[in-house]
């Protein structure tokens, strides 16, 4: 079992209300495109579109030492990766509803939207993202500097 897995798992059974369709197989998109020296620090599951009606766009999320991934395997054939780099954050916004809540992580080129989250795990997700983002950024940052 993979560590991106297991997390996803871990999320999953502490938040069961979040919508989450084939963790083991988009988990596996993840484990594909990992390079070596890169480390998944947390991960979870959630739908990748805006309509909350729209059930069938599982994702797992993995926020990593490098980047924030977001694998989607099709049913049929094929899968889907969204590779977001610190250089391309820009903000986060977080909204709850009755049953379910949605993290938007704005970026350069697009607002990418993840929902049908359990209500209950906005909190830690807001907290786990908006950390990752400030470190992850400012270490770029100063390897930017570093490169001047």
């Amino acid at each position: 079992m993979s560590d991106v897995y297991k997390r996803v798992l871990k999320f999953k059974r502490k938040y069961p209300l979040t919508v989450g369709w084939r963790p083991r197989q988009n988990a596996s998109i993840i484990d594909k495109h990992l390079n070596p020296d890169e480390r998944v620090l947390y991960a979870f599951i959630a739908q990748k579109n805006d309509n909350p009606l729209q059930f069938f766009e599982s994702g797992v999320v993995a926020l990593t030492n490098k980047r924030i991934l977001i694998g989607r395997k099709r049913v049929l054939f094929g899968y889907f990766l969204n590779s977001i780099t610190p250089d391309m954050f820009n903000d986060l916004k977080v909204t709850g509803g009755i049953i379910w809540g949605k993290v938007h992580i704005d970026t350069v080129k697009e607002l990418v939207t993840l929902s049908n989250i359990d209500i209950a795990a906005l909190p830690e997700l807001e907290t786990a993202v908006s950390q990752y983002m400030i470190k992850v950024k400012k270490e770029y940052n100063n390897g930017m500097k570093n490169k001047s």
